[in-house]
Parts: structure tokens; sequence; C-alpha cells
């Protein structure tokens, strides 16, 4: 087990990363083994998405080869075209909202970038600045890719990959732990570190407009597959405070290989579970950067002493 989502058999995944000459970016592509269902959960006020509703939830989804998550708002839907050539099928997408984040409003992810990170696919995840997470915030700190996954019974696993880029936080400035620390497995998150509390009121603005965006998929048969999508929703407001505000676009794509048989009611548990621990791993992994804008602070930077302790396991 990888603590990934692609230790859920045939599922890969690959990044197309963008950072420098105003860049600050990039694409993720999640691909499926064939025969794959997916559907699509999108809460908030401002989402951009490409072919979700090819997805409606009330036909019980579509077999799709795979699902692209993209910065670059609207305009990084593009992404997808190219991604759709590489697999010589329709691909949809949902992209957050990372424009100008590097300098450049124009910088933004296009077809190339769709098919690279199609090419690059394969069963280790980069987390952090890499793929979609790589221009994402977290209200005033530097949001970033993550992925977890858990083993169930019978050979039944479930994995999640998201991007953390909210308004609203991922951390307790009570405590300077995430949120959604607690829902971790045994040794995968850090105690909380009393030295560390000082740096939890930073200042500074959120950004204006934010999109969580993710996937969470697993081998289990499931008979209502929009039920995985809705649970990995529920582990998002666990792990973000607020969220599917109305200027979020949060959008959960959710998708079934069904060789396993599974009890439906642990196999949501563990979507709720998994989804908020990828968000988490997304704030631990993600870095500073500096840009024409100012200095986007990472949470490792400014908890450094509870940041030491985490082992990305």
């Amino acid at each position: 087990m990888r603590n990934a989502i692609t230790d859920v058999p045939g599922v890969l995944v690959g990044h197309a990363t963008r950072i420098g000459d105003g860049a600050l970016t990039g694409t993720t592509a999640v691909l499926f083994p064939p025969g794959t269902l997916s559907t699509v959960d999108v809460r908030g006020g401002a989402p951009a998405t490409r072919d979700t509703a090819a997805l409606d939830p009330r036909y019980g989804g579509r077999e799709v080869r795979g699902v692209v998550l993209t910065g670059g708002s609207a305009y990084g839907l593009a992404a997808a075209d190219g991604a759709a050539r590489e697999l010589g099928s329709f691909v949809p997408a949902a992209a957050l909202f990372d424009l100008g984040r590097g300098g450049d409003f124009h910088a933004r992810p296009g077809p190339a970038e769709g098919a690279e990170a199609v090419r690059r696919a394969g069963v280790e995840v980069g987390q952090g600045n890499v793929g979609a997470g790589t221009g994402a915030l977290n209200a005033t700190l530097k949001g970033g890719l993550g992925t977890a996954s858990v083993a169930l019974p019978g050979g039944v696993v479930v994995g999640a990959i998201a991007a953390l880029n909210a308004v609203g936080p991922a951390v307790d400035v009570d405590t300077g732990l995430p949120f959604a620390a607690g829902l971790g497995l045994p040794g995968e998150f850090p105690a909380y570190q009393g030295d560390d509390l000082a740096a939890a009121r930073v200042e500074g603005h959120a950004p204006p407009f934010n999109t969580v965006i993710g996937v969470v998929a697993t081998n289990a048969r499931l008979p209502h597959l929009f039920a995985l999508a809705g649970a990995a929703q529920d582990g998002l407001a666990t792990a973000v405070r607020p969220a599917h505000g109305l200027t979020d676009g949060d959008t959960v794509f959710a998708a079934s290989t069904g060789t396993h048989d599974a009890d439906a009611g642990e196999v949501l548990a563990a979507a709720r579970a998994v989804f908020a621990r990828a968000l988490v791993h997304g704030l631990f992994r993600a870095e500073s950067v500096t840009t024409p804008w100012g200095h986007l602070a990472a949470y490792r930077e400014l908890y450094p002493r509870t940041a030491a302790e985490y082992r990305g396991n």
C-alpha cells in the first residue's frame, strides 16, 4: 500500500507541472481501467467543469477512461482536449482557480499539459506543488495536491486524490493542527506541538475564488455510486471549514472498478475519511512559493515543529 489512490488496482495518476516564467499551475490526470463507472458531485456556487453532465447520477454514471483535474479556472479545461486525444475518448474535467498566482494571468494549462499528464501516468503519485495543486491556496496558506487510501476487509480498497484550494481554512488556529488530522491512520499525522501555536495567527487575505477538486475511487461494487462522491464531499467539509460556499466550485468525481463485493456503509465511511486525509496530505506536502505578487507561505514554514514530525506515510 502506497497510501495513494493508485492502491485501487488499475488506477494511475500523472501530472504536468508548470512553475516559473510567470506560471504556477498544472494538470493532473487520473486514469481508470476499462469498465470503470464514474459519476460526479458538484457543490458550491462557482464550479468550472467539463462533461460532468455525461456522468449524471440519475442514470448511474458512465464508463470513462479517466478524468482531468487542472488549474487555470475555466480556461484550464482545455487540458481535457489533450487528455482526450491521448486516451481516444472523452474525458470529464474540473478546474480550480489559480490564475495569475505565478505572475502571468495567461500562464494556464492547455491541451499540451493534459496530454503530458496522461503520458506520465503511473502508480507513484507526486504530492504538494505538483499537477492541479501547483498554484493552489488554502486561505492564507499555500495549498497542494494530496492523496490517501485505506484497505478494507475482503480486498476492498478506497483511495482519493484532492487539490486543496479553498477560502475556508484547513487548520484549527486553536491547536495548530489540520481539522481532519484526527482521522489519520495510526502514525499518519503528527500530534499537536505547543510551540507552533504562536505561528497560527498569520495575517493575509484569502483568495476570492476557490475550489477543491478531486477523485475518490474504489474497487467495491456499490448500489448507488453517487453516494461515494457525496461521502467524499462530507470529508471535504470535515477538512475545510467552511466549504461549499458561493465562491467555491467543490467537485468530486467518484469511480468504481466494481471487482469486489463490500459493505456499502463501510465503503462510504472510508470515503469520508480518505478524502479528508488526502486534503491533509496536500496541506503538509505543499511548499512555500515566492511570486511577483508576494510570498505564499506553506504550513511547513509556519508550523515548523509539527511539520518536522510529519513523515508523509
